[in-house]
C-alpha cells in the first residue's frame, strides 16, 4: 500500500479553515467556526451590523483552576455599527449564553463592543431586479436632455439602482 491514501472528497472550506484557524487562534483567539455561524448566534437583529473580532483570554494563574478544566472565560470583542451598539449592549446577556452554547462550555464571561463599520462578505452590492419596459422608457425620458455623457451615464446608473431596488 502506498503512503498516499485517498480519503475521499472534502470541501475546500475545510482545508482553508485548517490553514486559517491556527493563525486566527494565535492572533485573535478566535476560529472560523464562530465567524461562520455568527449570523445564527447574533440573530436577525444584529447579524447585519456586527462581527466577532477577537477573544482575550485571562492570563493563566498556576495557583487557580478555572471553571472549564483549567481555563477561565474570556472577553469577546465585537465590532458593531453605529447606534445599534447600544441595543447590542442591552442584549449581551442573551448573546453570551448563545456563544457559550455554541462552544459547549462557559468560554465567554463578558462582551466588549467596539463601534466601527462592519464589512460583510461579498462586494456589498445588492442584486437589483430587471427594469420593466415602462421603467426603462421613463428613465430614458428623464435623461434624454442631458448632454454630458459621463453625467448621463451616472444618472442612468442611479435611476437603475432606484427602480431596481423597489418592489414591483
Amino acid at each position: 500500500m502506498s503512503s498516499f491514501q485517498r480519503r475521499g472528497a472534502f470541501q475546500i472550506a475545510e482545508a482553508a479553515n485548517g490553514l486559517i484557524d491556527p493563525v486566527l487562534q494565535k492572533k485573535a483567539g478566535i476560529n472560523t467556526a464562530l465567524i461562520s455561524v455568527w449570523d445564527e448566534i447574533a440573530g436577525a437583529d444584529f447579524a447585519d451590523c456586527s462581527r466577532p473580532e477577537k477573544i482575550t483570554w485571562p492570563r493563566r494563574n498556576n495557583d487557580r483552576q478555572g471553571e472549564a478544566g483549567g481555563m477561565e472565560p474570556g472577553v469577546l470583542t465585537i465590532a458593531c455599527e453605529g447606534a445599534r451598539a447600544l441595543f447590542l449592549a442591552h442584549a449581551q446577556g442573551e448573546l453570551i449564553q448563545r456563544i457559550n452554547g455554541f462552544f459547549g462550555f462557559p468560554a465567554i464571561r463578558q462582551i466588549k463592543i467596539v463601534q466601527k463599520p462592519v464589512s460583510r462578505p461579498g462586494n456589498g452590492r445588492r442584486r437589483l431586479r430587471p427594469l420593466t419596459a415602462s421603467e426603462k422608457s421613463h428613465l430614458a425620458e428623464l435623461t434624454a436632455e442631458v448632454e454630458n455623457a459621463p453625467l448621463k451615464a451616472a444618472l442612468d446608473r442611479l435611476g437603475r439602482a432606484f427602480y431596481g431596488s423597489r418592489k414591483r
